[in-house]
């Protein structure tokens, strides 16, 4: 045994396996897709609160993914202990917002996509679905779902409250119904025929009525 073989590192000899152009053009690349999709998430985020840690998240993700991947593709040997490694990673955090776990999928795959060299698809492709996400998510249809809490003081009141809804609204369906002493509740599903909401300052003024909220539906109502 030499002196160089007791100095001798299979861990200096891949410092080598993957050169710096691949890095640096992989790390920019990526960092500029992870830039777009927080774009697009930001200009279609519908929720009720905008989180910006999560579109960080996202251009974190695909860095990081197109890093781990370029890592991957240098040695066969590393590959097989980054799948056996990745496998005891639980995420516990809840995904609200479906279209969030899109974006997430999105990252991920932009970043493999990238370490592997496609770079034309890596581009082209997320340039489409930001498009189709943006054309689809901002679309905004009238026939969307509504919520309407009446408040109202008796049964008579409810029934004009009802009857008057039918006849404003395509659709109306009584989801839910609180009584108490000299007061009733109503939780009403309706679907408009225009964009106007005027109807609900007319609901608000009938006999009876006492208020009428009108909400959109985000798909968590239990009824």
């Amino acid at each position: 045994m030499t002196f160089s073989d007791i100095f001798k590192s299979s861990f200096l000899e891949n410092v080598t396996s993957v050169s710096v152009l691949d890095i640096v053009l992989g790390l920019v690349l990526s960092f500029a897709i992870g830039l777009f999709i927080f774009f697009i998430y930001k200009k279609t985020y519908s929720g009720v609160m905008y989180s910006s840690s999560f579109g960080v998240t996202l251009v974190a993700l695909t860095m990081i993914t197109t890093f781990v991947i370029l890592a991957v593709t240098s040695n066969v040997v590393l590959s097989l202990g980054m799948v056996g490694a990745l496998s005891i990673v639980r995420f516990r955090t809840a995904i609200k917002e479906p279209l969030d776990i899109a974006f997430l999928f999105w990252a991920i795959a932009a970043g493999i996509v990238l370490a592997a060299g496609m770079i034309p698809l890596a581009v082209f492709g997320s340039i489409l679905i930001g498009v189709i996400i943006l054309i689809f998510a901002n679309r905004k249809d009238h026939s969307n779902p509504y919520i309407v809490v009446i408040s109202c003081d008796g049964s008579e009141s409810e029934k004009k409250a009802v009857e008057f809804l039918k006849s404003k609204t395509k659709k109306c369906i009584t989801k839910s119904k609180m009584a108490k002493k000299g007061e009733l509740e109503l939780n009403v599903e309706i679907r408009l025929a225009d964009d106007n909401t005027d109807f609900i300052n007319e609901l608000s003024d009938l006999a009876g009525v006492e208020s009428a909220v009108l909400v959109s539906y985000n798909g968590e109502y239990m009824g």
